[in-house]
């Protein structure tokens, strides 16, 4: 069965690489979907990537995604410490979401250390760089694998 994710990009992630590079990685947002895509070679697995700065993009991409994703791997950037629109929408879509960030939040400023989101996503991952990406999605398919009916 191909399990189909939606890799969802908030704000100022399309400028991964040179922003602030001490803190996100020298890795573009290009590098990390490459990385991804790489990892499931081979697997049943259809990733599709959106990036937007625009929080409505964002949730029109959760809305659309709950008709052909099984889940969705998604760093909401500093929407993840306000975004009640997206909170809804994650919850309204009823679809895995695993929050996603590419630093330790919980180590910087202390805004940051609060997401509305996380309290209706599968789970969070943050604080190992670009792979943070990868641990978001093994965690992902795991998951949807064991809500699978048995055969």
């Amino acid at each position: 069965m191909t399990r189909r994710v939606l890799v969802l990009n908030g704000p100022n992630l399309n400028l991964l690489g040179t922003r602030e590079p001490e803190v996100y990685g020298a890795d573009t947002l290009d590098d990390v979907l490459a990385n991804l895509r790489r990892h499931v070679e081979g697997r049943d697995v259809e990733l599709r990537a959106v990036q937007s700065n625009i929080e409505g993009e964002l949730v029109d991409a959760l809305h659309e995604a709950r008709t052909w994703a099984d889940g969705v791997v998604f760093n909401p950037g500093a929407f993840t410490h306000y975004s009640i629109a997206l909170r809804d929408a994650i919850s309204g879509t009823g679809l895995a979401v695993v929050e996603t960030h590419l630093s330790n939040v919980h180590a910087r400023e202390e805004f940051r250390h609060r997401s509305v989101l996380a309290a209706v996503c599968l789970g969070v991952v943050a604080g190992f760089g670009a792979d943070s990406y990868l641990v978001a999605l093994d965690g992902l398919l795991r998951h949807l694998e064991q809500q699978e009916p048995a055969s």
